[in-house]
């Protein structure tokens, strides 16, 4: 069985220095949570950072945390304070996390952090593959990590690699900003499945990788040259029982057992028994939408003045990064607001916010959630917040109301919660208002769809869900590759090639001869392709057909110098060694006028596209247009041809990027059989990229080796990677 280990900034535990030694304990987490469960069971390694700088060690004491953690099956990776400083505080805090959540006015794009954030990722690749064997999986988790993926599948190709990421992908507009971006997207790609909380999040990748990097995108699978990868959409969750059983148990608490906390709850209760409660609970983040949350509930307290002395606002902040200027200057005014609201609304015997600029035990947040009455969520921006899955486990009577924003990953499992736009200070007050009124029996309707769905997709279902993606990836990468040419049937092929005595060679030119271009004329043959060329033809037993989709004039001008045959315009003309063209149909374009208009005025609609006119065909190229336009106007173009070519007897062909109207009734499959006539090959090969080739590849005896460029779906015998591979087979044909 593969073991899977898992890789993030933090190991699933605490270490902390005692007299004379270490001591670690469990972190309680949700990500060590779902993830502890998962590499014990398969046998893996969980790698990580301590939490502690190897400058505060000895060579011995990191020896010993070494050896403690090998007892837990993790393996640390030791920073010094300054990789800490440059690579987490610096690029991962002050760079990815600010720009990933819409606050780009925070970004320092520093270099020193982006030499340090990939020598740190470095240093975590080098020590999952030290661990690492091939036909393992390998977890990668968060937005410190991107680069490690392509780092580990460089090295180990045969390793299935995961990556899930915990925070907001952002659209194209604001990835764009950021100056290692290609750097950034090519090492997620090292990943065969790719994580997001939501489908928005996934969205915005795709988009990325189609503006930046150009691959071809299908549904939720990228396509590169070697393999598949896939993305998708998986909500994270919490350890429901683990919150339901802490809430029914401190329900049932004698006084004696009962925390501070929750005695000086029920006295507040007991003095006032109508009083209500609204919890909010953040980490100090610009993200959360603290300051906009109080202002809201100041306004409530103003719109709703018979709410004055029967409600309070407990806000816990936890402390983070507060010696960090925006962090300083952000809770100077949450401290300034609270102090304002306070001063205003309050009296003797009522404190509208309760303010705790702390963290409270796992069991004080227990009753928090117990005790409110409404939970105020309003981040601005947050990649999942599970704070509000959490309110919904502890509400064991099934009351309470969460008001949660419409910026929170976790608001679209949450559909009976009052949904806010953080922004509107009026929406949020009014819908403090509507939660405090509602009646116990909708709140109780709402609350049991919200826990019967957080409740079914826990943390674990999470973890194994993406754990059975990892497992489908593997399926579909040994799909895609079964028809792979291997070093065995590359062997077998060359040798049948050796023996046979008249052969026939078929080769497409674009994409499978060379790449593409954004400028189709820019695709002339190099230096090593014609030499490629002329060792074929220099083989008496070899019959050479350049079999495509341009023009003859200019394959003509490439190629006329050469003993080969030409096949052109997908099977419309032929050219054979030492003889005029010949048209193989009658055929004619006066269907043309009819059909350019339509495509000039999707020219005029979609920058950066263009016509190309070939004798007999009409084609509009999309390659240099914005990726998702002109995916959308390529649909809509096919949709308004399909209404034009009946009366026509034309065929709409879709590239690489191109739509092409052409005569109907000939493909390179009629064109490449009757050029083969009654001659007998015995031995036959045929090479090409796109869905135009399929003809081909079907028409061709069964026989025949036909052998598609890419991993598409294909009706070829067999499947290369790229251009590079096509030409390297071609080499071993001894064409050297």
């Amino acid at each position: 069985m593969s073991k899977i280990h898992i890789v993030s900034n933090r190991l699933p535990l605490s270490i902390k220095r005692e007299e004379e030694s270490f001591e670690l304990s469990p972190s309680v987490g949700g990500l060590a949570t779902g993830m502890r469960s998962i590499y014990k069971e398969y046998g893996g390694k969980w790698i990580g950072w301590p939490g502690l700088a190897k400058d505060d060690l000895t060579e011995d004491e990191i020896v010993e945390i070494d050896d403690k953690l090998v007892t837990e099956d993790c393996l640390a990776v030791h920073l010094s304070k300054e990789e800490i400083n440059l690579y987490y505080e610096g690029f991962s805090n002050n760079v990815i996390w600010p720009l990933f959540h819409y606050f780009a006015q925070f970004c320092d794009y520093n270099p020193d952090y982006w030499e340090a954030y990939k020598k740190v990722n470095h240093k975590f690749a080098q020590k999952a593959l030290e661990t690492v064997d091939d036909g393992d999986i390998v977890w990668i988790h968060d937005y410190q990590l991107l680069l490690v993926p392509e780092m580990i599948k460089s090295v180990k190709p045969n390793v299935t690699i995961g990556f899930f990421l915990h925070i907001p992908f952002p659209s194209f507009e604001v990835f764009r900003i950021l100056p290692w971006r290609n750097e950034l997207i090519k090492g997620m790609l090292g990943s065969d499945l790719i994580g997001f909380h939501t489908y928005d999040y996934e969205r915005h990748f795709f988009s990325s990788v189609r503006r930046l990097l150009g691959h071809e995108i299908s549904f939720n699978e990228i396509h590169l040259e070697d393999r598949i990868i896939l993305a998708d959409a998986f909500p994270m969750g919490i350890d429901y029982d683990k919150f339901e059983n802490l809430a029914k148990d401190i329900t049932h608490k004698s006084l004696q057992e009962k925390s501070e906390l929750h005695r000086e709850l029920e006295k507040y209760f007991l003095v006032s028994p109508d009083r209500k409660l609204i919890l909010s609970i953040d980490r100090l983040d610009y993200t959360k939408g603290i300051p906009n949350r109080l202002h809201a509930f100041e306004k409530f307290l103003n719109k709703y003045p018979e709410f004055r002395n029967q409600v309070s606002l407990i806000m816990l902040v936890v402390p983070s990064r507060d010696e960090v200027e925006q962090y300083k200057l952000l809770k100077s005014e949450i401290d300034e607001l609270v102090g304002r609201i306070n001063g205003q609304y309050g009296d003797v015997n009522y404190t509208p916010v309760w303010y705790f600029y702390r963290s409270l035990p796992f069991e004080n947040l227990i009753e928090l959630y117990s005790t409110s009455d409404v939970a105020l969520i309003t981040p601005v921006r947050d990649g999942m917040n599970l704070v509000a899955k959490e309110y919904i486990a502890c509400r064991v009577n099934q009351s309470g109301v969460l008001v949660i924003s419409e910026m929170a990953g976790a608001v679209k499992e949450l559909g009976e919660a009052i949904i806010i736009n953080p922004n509107n200070e009026d929406e949020i007050a009014d819908s403090i208002n509507q939660a405090l009124t509602m009646p116990l029996d909708e709140q109780r309707r709402r609350m049991k769809y919200l826990q019967a769905r957080i409740r079914r997709y826990d943390v674990f279902k999470w973890s194994g869900e993406f754990i059975k993606g990892l497992k489908k990836v593997e399926g579909i990468q040994q799909h895609f590759l079964a028809k792979r040419i291997t070093p065995s049937l590359s062997k077998e092929l060359v040798e049948k090639f050796a023996s046979a005595k008249k052969r026939a060679i078929f080769l497409d030119y674009d994409g499978t001869l060379v790449g593409f271009n954004n400028d189709p004329q820019a695709a002339s043959p190099d230096e090593e392709l014609h030499k490629l060329i002329t060792k074929l033809e220099e083989n008496e037993k070899n019959t050479v057909t350049i079999i495509s989709g341009r023009d003859r004039e200019t394959l003509e001008k490439w190629l006329g110098n050469h003993k080969v045959n030409l096949i052109v315009e997908h099977g419309v003309w032929l050219k054979k060694i030492g003889e005029d063209w010949k048209m193989l149909d009658n055929i004619n374009s006066t269907w043309k006028p009819t059909i350019r208009p339509i495509l000039e005025n999707f020219v005029d609609r979609t920058p950066g596209t263009f016509i190309e006119e070939k004798n007999y065909s009409l084609v509009w190229h999309y390659r240099n247009s914005e990726p998702e336009q002109g995916e959308l106007r390529a649909n809509e173009l096919k949709d308004e041809l399909r209404n034009m070519i009946a009366n026509h007897n034309l065929e709409i062909m879709e590239g690489n990027k191109v739509i092409e109207v052409k005569a109907g009734g000939i493909n390179k499959g009629i064109a490449a059989q009757r050029f083969l006539g009654d001659d007998d090959y015995d031995f036959i090969l045929a090479m090409g990229d796109d869905w135009t080739d399929e003809y081909m590849f079907r028409e061709l005896p069964e026989s025949a080796y036909t052998i598609k460029v890419g991993l598409k779906k294909t009706e070829a015998s067999y499947k290369v990677e790229s251009v590079k591979s096509v030409r390297n087979l071609l080499k071993s044909l001894g064409a050297e």
